[in-house]
């Protein structure tokens, strides 16, 4: 038989069996049933926002007219008409572009989807976390979760898959949401750099002397604005300091004093090179938010000037104490060594606010001079400096008082080489004295006193007394008790200053 002829044989056969199956079929042969018709599943996915603010100021998750930064979507999953069964983890939702914009939470009050944060007071409170994918369970074919924005622009894809038990086949759907926008024009300018400060040109401190620095562009919103076309940011390097001479800009095969700068995601990149001395080195940062390029003339300036210490070598940073110096008499020479911790010496020293008369020695912090100013409390400050050019101030405290002067202590008529008779007393009488000086604060001190005087106080009163031994000129031989001339010393003082005289006291014997 010819191949041909077979083939046709068979063709005939099969048409005469799906005949029968016809016919048994009509006549309700066979002894099936009608079976179950199955659908394909299907899934919906819908926001209540597809757009959101920026949410520059953080504010939390919520729901509700009062989270405006918030949205609620909703899943759905059908077989045909009706709703997918019930059942736990049947939808599996993720993030798929926007992470940056924006987080997933449940908020459904489940402890296991919160988490505790401090509350500021030293207390714990509950928050919810935030996912970037997760599970929902079906219920009556669906599920809602939330969606909350966060501080950067952009557009959030969300998608969520169902899969069929039956053929494992998944379908899903996505939603798109809008965080914010940029305008594209500059309104901030920032500096930022991995370093807190440079070393000078060739230090033997192995301390770097390039430091690579980005600046960051940004608009109203906080959000990054790239270059359009050409530059849009200006670095500057502001003159006027020791660092600045010889310091400069690079970036690629730019070099010098000013670069201008594309950004790239609103950051532009270069690099600091210092020169051969030591202090800060100021950054002026520049950007045109009338057309976001520099390159064309910069017609509205967003500026800001950050500054880049440039150091020697690392030291702690200088310091001076608060001191009180106490009375300092007015007129008369005074020295005081100010003391510093700290800093690269040499150090430099200045003060503000001391009496007339009185300085500091920039070299040796050494405070000297005769003050010649008005009596009182002074309060004045002092700074010092280091080789780096780091500063530190503190506060001196005084109190200028008044010198005693000769002039100041007189006694009667008497002249300062004289010595003055305080007076005649007799035997076994009292005798007392009181020293007065024209001016305020003094206190006193004697020297020579004679035994029957000591009875006397010294200190601030000044007041001496006692009294003489009786003599009795009919005893044999006659007994003249404390008859005689006595000179004794009395001392003034004043701060550092003082006055002395020379005086006398007669005893008589009648």
């Amino acid at each position: 038989m010819f191949e041909g002829e077979k083939i046709m044989k068979i063709s005939r056969a099969m048409m005469a069996s799906a005949a029968m199956a016809a016919v048994l079929s009509a006549c309700g042969g066979g002894g099936g049933s009608g079976g179950e018709s199955h659908s394909p599943y299907s899934i919906t996915l819908r926001a209540e926002k597809t757009q959101l603010p920026l949410n520059v100021s953080n504010y939390p998750v919520g729901q509700g007219v009062y989270a405006p930064f918030s949205t609620t979507l909703y899943v759905e999953g059908k077989e045909g008409g009706r709703p997918i069964p019930g059942g736990e983890d049947i939808f599996a939702c993720n993030m798929a572009g926007g992470l940056d914009s924006g987080s997933l939470y449940y908020l459904d009050g489940d402890p296991e989807h919160e988490t505790e944060v401090d509350d500021g007071n030293g207390g714990k409170i509950k928050v919810p976390k935030a996912y970037r994918n997760f599970k929902l369970d079906s219920n009556s074919g669906g599920n809602s979760f939330h969606f909350h924005a966060k501080n950067q622009a952009g557009t959030a894809r969300i998608t969520c898959t169902v899969t069929d038990p039956r053929d494992k086949k998944e379908v899903s759907k996505s939603v798109e949401i809008v965080v914010g926008g940029t305008s594209g024009k500059p309104a901030s300018v920032r500096m930022i750099t991995p370093a807190n400060y440079m070393g000078t040109k060739g230090n033997v401190n192995l301390i770097p002397s390039t430091v690579a620095m980005n600046v960051q562009v940004h608009d109203d919103a906080i959000q990054p604005v790239s270059s359009s076309s050409g530059a849009n940011v200006q670095v500057r390097i502001l003159p006027g300091t020791d660092a600045a001479v010889g310091a400069r800009l690079v970036a690629g095969s730019l070099s010098g004093g000013v670069l201008q700068l594309p950004s790239i995601g609103g950051v532009a990149q270069f690099s600091l090179l210092s020169g051969n001395d030591t202090g800060p080195i100021y950054l002026e940062f520049t950007a045109d938010r009338y057309d976001n390029n520099v390159g064309n003339g910069i017609q509205d300036p967003i500026s800001i000037i950050d500054v880049m210490p440039v150091l020697e070598a690392l030291t702690a940073a200088p310091a001076v104490a608060d001191v009180n110096l106490g009375d300092v008499t007015n007129t008369i020479p005074y020295t005081h060594l100010l003391t510093a911790t700290g800093g690269l010496p040499p150090l430099t020293w200045s003060v503000t606010g001391l009496p007339k008369g009185l300085a500091v020695d920039a070299n040796t912090g050494l405070l000297s001079g005769t003050p010649d100013d008005a009596e009182g409390p002074y309060r004045a400050t002092v700074t010092v400096r280091d080789k780096n050019k780091r500063q530190a101030s503190g506060t001196i405290t005084l109190n200028l008082v008044g010198a005693v002067k000769p002039e100041d202590f007189a006694i009667g008529n008497c002249n300062l080489n004289e010595v003055c008779p305080l007076g005649v007393v007799g035997s076994g009488a009292n005798f007392a004295y009181a020293f007065t000086a024209s001016v305020s604060g003094v206190t006193w001190s004697f020297d020579a006193l004679p035994d029957w005087l000591k009875g006397g106080t010294a200190g601030t009163t000044g007041f001496i007394s006692g009294t003489t031994a009786q003599c009795d000129a009919a005893a044999v031989p006659p007994d003249t008790g404390d008859a005689g001339t006595y000179r004794f010393f009395v001392t003034a003082t004043k701060g550092v200053t003082s006055v002395t005289r020379q005086v006398s006291v007669t005893v008589t014997c009648p």
